[in-house]
């Protein structure tokens, strides 16, 4: 395969799908990892072959490889890609420096810890935009995200298009027992004591009292609920008064530490549950500030959420786990 070079067939998308090739030697596994089509990979090698003039790979050795031509046409590729890769990375930076509001979403379970670590890490990062805290549902957070009311946001509900989306994992909590205190004896039947008093829930329009909603149903299990309450610091409030009980996160908890006297917080009795929670941002939009807060955030939770969930509760240490 020889002739002139046609350059409006040689674009960054045919290269980006020349390396994956390249890399899993399998139109099949290039194609996955891509999230594209068998057919999209062998248009778009047979696009690049003819906008070069030259034949890249040999597809009818199994693993598929490199031709001589595409051996030497993979080091310029590689090259091209790399700095694309570094301007990205640049022009990123650039826009998240020059911001001049930065918009951040956090679920309200964490507004009173983490709001304010965040609101001090991106003012050092970027000194010169003005900072602004929206606290609500997970769902609301990553609607938020997804229609670019929010730059950035903490949420336990990952964004359709997640392609779209920077996904860093912070953390997973498994639910407790949240009930008055005095009122459950692990030793005893807990379908019995739990039956007896008032089960307070987390509203079903909230991703949360979706989650444990559904978790009841499967194990086959409805409490007497009739108080439903969008915060935490209501729903523990409230058990706490009517003396009764609710599942919630440690997380949760220390959001409402005013009301722990008056509990007691146990494992759950029955299959556990646990959520997990997320920074997402936009793709290419915020430089390294998305991982520079990733790691502030992961830091108070070990030096400071984790010990003050430990003090309160040493028997349920291994219900808030950190990533590393």
């Amino acid at each position: 395969m020889n002739g002139s070079l046609d350059f409006s067939r040689i674009t960054l998308r045919g290269l980006r799908i020349f390396v994956a090739l390249e890399e899993h030697k399998s139109i099949s596994l290039a194609a996955k990892n891509l999230s594209l089509s068998k057919s999209n990979i062998s248009q778009a090698i047979s696009d690049l072959e003819k906008g070069l003039g030259m034949q890249l790979f040999d597809r009818r050795q199994r693993p598929v490889s490199l031709t001589p031509s595409g051996q030497l046409f993979s080091h310029h590729a590689h090259r091209i890609l790399s700095t694309v890769s570094e301007a990205e990375t640049a022009l990123a930076e650039f826009s998240a420096q020059s911001l001049p509001v930065l918009n951040f979403a956090t679920i309200d379970d964490l507004d009173a810890s983490l709001a304010p670590v965040v609101a001090t890490a991106l003012q050092a990062q970027l000194p010169r935009s003005f900072i602004s805290t929206f606290s609500g549902r997970s769902d609301q957070v990553t609607a938020r995200l997804m229609s670019r009311e929010s730059d950035i946001g903490v949420t336990g509900t990952i964004p359709a298009m997640v392609q779209k989306f920077q996904v860093q994992h912070l953390y997973r909590e498994q639910f407790v027992l949240v009930i008055a205190k005095d009122r459950y004896r692990s030793t005893q039947d807990w379908r019995e004591q739990l039956t007896d008093l008032p089960f307070v829930h987390y509203s079903d329009t909230m991703p949360l009292g979706q989650l444990v909603a559904t978790h009841l149903k499967r194990i086959g299990f409805e409490g007497q609920g009739k108080h439903s309450f969008e915060t935490s610091r209501s729903v523990i409030a409230t058990v706490a008064r009517l003396q009764g009980w609710t599942i919630a996160t440690p997380l949760s908890v220390l959001d409402a530490s005013r009301f722990l006297d008056l509990v007691d917080l146990h494992p759950l009795p029955f299959a556990g549950l646990s959520r997990n929670i997320f920074l997402i941002n936009r793709i290419n939009e915020l430089g390294g500030v998305p991982e520079f807060l990733a790691s502030k955030l992961r830091q108070l939770l070990q030096d400071e959420l984790l010990p003050e969930f430990i003090q309160i509760a040493p028997h349920l240490a291994d219900k808030l786990e950190i990533e590393r």
